[in-house]
């Protein structure tokens, strides 16, 4: 049944992702905040068919952070980016400048305001960067960053990167952890699979800004690891409970069913 739902989900998230992409073509040319809207549209779309079809729905923890701060998030699947971009409002993604070469994907993010991160580290690709964020946050926006750098399966060894230290040092505001545990349920090839649950995402306690770039990660390391261990836990015993009481309904056939005869 999961792979059944899992595969019109997925029929349902190519057709509303190829709509609305084509249809917004034109949007290009025009104001950022019409691809933002279009944006919002597809994360509710995409939301509404996880609940409806695949059974997955989600819960937030915490609180919403204010407006003009740095949001730190575990980054276990693709659900990661669709609800913290809807959550979050208009928040300015940091992305691999690779990522805005993708036809169509890359094109409304880029007009929708994301933060192109060279990973050749050049001086002015950095100083770039670093306009772009401040700018951002004058505009009261958040930044968005996975510090890690890409998906970690649940439980994987933790594998952050400096330059959420850098963004950080230099950018001189609070940082909002985040936990997850959407790697539980957005799983498989590709993430195809998509097991019924509920997904959590926590809101941590905010770093204040000011603490020397190891004492920033290392903080940042710690509170976003020992969420998630605890959040993956719940999830795993939520599923193992399901599995359990769905394998409880399927009884053998008593002596007389298995001969073809009532009891």
């Amino acid at each position: 049944m999961t792979l059944l739902r899992s595969a019109i989900f997925f029929l349902w998230f190519a057709l509303v992702s190829t709509l609305l992409s084509l249809a917004s073509v034109p949007a290009l040319a025009l104001d950022r905040r019409l691809i933002v809207f279009v944006s919002h549209s597809w994360s509710r779309a995409t939301l509404w068919g996880l609940k409806r079809i695949a059974g997955l729905d989600y819960e937030i923890r915490g609180n919403l952070p204010p407006p003009g701060v740095l949001i730190a998030s575990k980054h276990m699947s693709m659900w990661d980016t669709i609800a913290l971009y809807l959550l979050l409002g208009e928040p300015f993604p940091v992305v691999k400048r690779e990522l805005l070469r993708i036809p169509f994907y890359g094109w409304f993010v880029a007009k929708a305001g994301a933060i192109a991160i060279d990973r050749g580290g050049h001086a002015k690709a950095l100083r770039r960067m670093l306009t772009e964020a401040r700018a951002a946050l004058a505009g009261g926006h958040a930044i968005l960053i996975f510090p890690e750098g890409h998906r970690m399966a649940p439980g994987a060894a933790a594998e952050y990167k400096p330059g959420v230290a850098g963004l950080y040092a230099q950018l001189g505001v609070a940082c909002v952890p985040v936990a997850l545990n959407s790697g539980l349920f957005w799983t498989g090839p590709m993430g195809f699979i998509k097991k019924p649950g509920r997904i959590v995402l926590q809101f941590l306690e905010p770093i204040a800004p000011g603490l020397k770039a190891r004492t920033f990660l290392e903080t940042l390391e710690a509170r976003i690891e020992t969420a998630t261990a605890g959040l993956v836990a719940e999830g795993r015993a939520s599923l193992a409970q399901k599995h359990t009481a769905g394998a409880s309904e399927i009884r053998p056939l008593n002596t007389h069913q298995q001969q073809g005869r009532m009891p």
